[in-house]
């Protein structure tokens, strides 16, 4: 686990690389953070849902909420920690970001900056600029809420036991004595999604999970209910804008050609 850096500046850069199946126990932070993964996918879990960071993408996580980790593939972190009083608009929840070009190049600099900078100089302005650029950062749609009713928390907790069954609306609200139209309204209030919408999420971020594991498209199409690769594939790439063969053992791009993520 990370330990808290005792910051004496706003903010703080760190490395940490993590063998694949790595597990790192709930925890919080009095900073906040954000988790930059160089490769190799991570899940983030809270008690608020769980957020899946592919590589090149990042997590911000804000200060005192409690976290896991759950790491798959070889993954090399950079981690910033930051004083949350830092700006005043900083992120107040979790959520995976994009890394912009600048960010990215940003954050490897600062890897080589003492944490007691001196200031006024070029160290304070590399780390001034980050603080400006986490204010912007574009959120991608990779994560899956946590429902509070305990009654769909259940169903919730079915769905990610069994995602490759053939579940459909009627069907989920039958196995937990809903109607179908209360299930929906449950969804929709608890989740901000439809059912489709969040069993559709859950099944993606799994499937960045096994991808990074090294298990192949066909069998994490299959695992996934799928009926064919093609299929999987499609939903992918609709919603990710390239093939899940682009996260096998690569680094998606950034800038102009960066894929377009959707909801």
């Amino acid at each position: 686990m990370l330990e808290d850096p005792i910051l004496t500046r706003p903010i703080f850069a760190l490395a940490h690389d993590y063998r694949h199946g790595s597990r790192v126990a709930r925890h919080q932070h009095g900073h906040a953070q954000l988790l930059h993964a160089l490769s190799g996918v991570v899940t983030v879990n809270t008690d608020a849902g769980t957020w899946v960071v592919p590589p090149g993408r990042g997590v911000w996580v804000p200060a005192g909420v409690a976290h896991d980790l759950k790491i798959a593939g070889q993954v090399r972190m950079r981690t910033l920690f930051v004083d949350p009083l830092a700006r005043a608009d900083l992120p107040e929840s979790c959520r995976v970001v994009d890394i912009s070009p600048l960010l990215r190049e940003l954050i490897v600099t600062a890897m080589e900056i003492d944490h007691s900078y001196a200031l006024g100089g070029r160290d304070e302005r590399v780390m001034e600029l980050i603080l400006d650029e986490l204010r912007v950062l574009p959120i991608l749609a990779l994560n899956v809420p946590s429902p509070s009713n305990p009654v769909l928390a259940e169903l919730c907790r079915r769905l990610r036991e069994t995602p490759g069954e053939s579940w459909t609306r009627q069907a989920a609200a039958e196995s937990i004595g809903l109607s179908d139209k209360t299930l929906t309204r449950l969804f929709q209030r608890e989740t901000g999604l439809s059912f489709v919408q969040w069993l559709r999420r859950l099944r993606l971020l799994m499937a960045l999970d096994s991808l990074a594991a090294g298990h192949s498209v066909l069998d994490v199409a299959l695992d996934l209910g799928y009926e064919s690769p093609s299929a999987f594939t499609a939903m992918f790439r609709r919603t990710l804008g390239v093939p899940p063969s682009f996260y096998v053992g690569k680094q998606p791009a950034h800038g102009a050609n960066s894929p377009a993520w959707r909801t």
